[in-house]
């Protein structure tokens, strides 16, 4: 007899059960039908997914603040002559 193969969405939606609505491993991996041990291992998966996205979505919000920066360098440089005073023209 093989082990048994699940799908992601059915691993997502067991983690879920532990993480977001407070049930006991033991509980969940009864009723599902999986170890306890399998589910542990999901979980720890699972977050390493959800932190490269949290890495991903920092990266992504320093660019931006930076791409911003870099703009409104260039769009002063493009004006310059209009940020001079009267006398110095």
């Amino acid at each position: 007899m093989g082990k048994p193969n699940f799908s992601d969405e059915f691993k997502r939606d067991a983690v879920a059960q532990i993480t977001e609505r407070g049930y006991p491993v033991a509980e969940v991996s009864q009723r599902l039908g999986g170890s306890a041990h399998s589910l542990y291992a999901w979980k720890r998966q699972l977050a390493k997914v959800v932190s490269g996205d949290a890495d991903k979505d920092a990266e992504i919000r320093q660019l931006k603040r930076e791409l911003a920066r870099v703009t409104e360098e260039r769009d002063i440089q493009k004006n310059g002559r209009g940020f001079l005073p009267a006398c110095a023209r």
